[in-house]
């Protein structure tokens, strides 16, 4: 990293393309990729990683991030909703599904389902699918049709 009057140049590889930033120490990587990167899908929501609407993927993990520092996250990969390129099975099954109501928390399911999958290529049990789905909460209350959006993408990828 590089002092630059104030502020500190990171270089992020989000999507697969590496953007060199120069960002205040303390900058969210939620507040730099969209305002920064206009990348808007994570969404702000609770700014303290209770709700998960700004869950993004870091080296095949979900990450909240509006608890990850931008100086944190250089040197990993990290995939936004707007990375899926709308080719991903789970978006797919999202809408066949109807997984979602007003749409605010989608992007951070998605985000942990598409993790999910790349840490369980095979359909996990249950108690697994229902410990990674906690970490986001919908108010619209879609929750039964996001595992059904679940169960299709793991019966679909097979």
């Amino acid at each position: 990293m590089v002092r630059y009057e104030g502020k500190t140049v990171v270089k992020l590889n989000v999507n697969g393309a590496v953007h060199e930033l120069a960002v205040r120490p303390s900058a969210l990587l939620l507040d730099v990729l969209r305002d920064m990167l206009g990348l808007t899908g994570a969404k702000p929501g609770c700014r303290n990683g209770d709700c998960g609407a700004c869950t993004v993927i870091l080296d095949g993990w979900p990450a909240k991030s509006c608890l990850v520092l931008a100086v944190e996250a250089q040197g990993h990969s990290i995939t936004t909703v707007e990375g899926l390129n709308g080719t991903a099975e789970i978006q797919k099954c999202f809408v066949e599904k109807n997984a979602f109501q007003c749409g605010y928390c989608t992007s951070g399911f998605l985000m942990v389902c598409q993790a999910l999958k790349m840490q369980h290529p095979v359909m996990p049990p249950e108690y697994v699918i229902e410990e990674w789905l906690q970490s986001n909460l919908c108010r619209c209350t879609s929750y039964q049709e996001i595992r059904s959006a679940v169960a299709a993408m793991y019966r679909q990828g097979s």
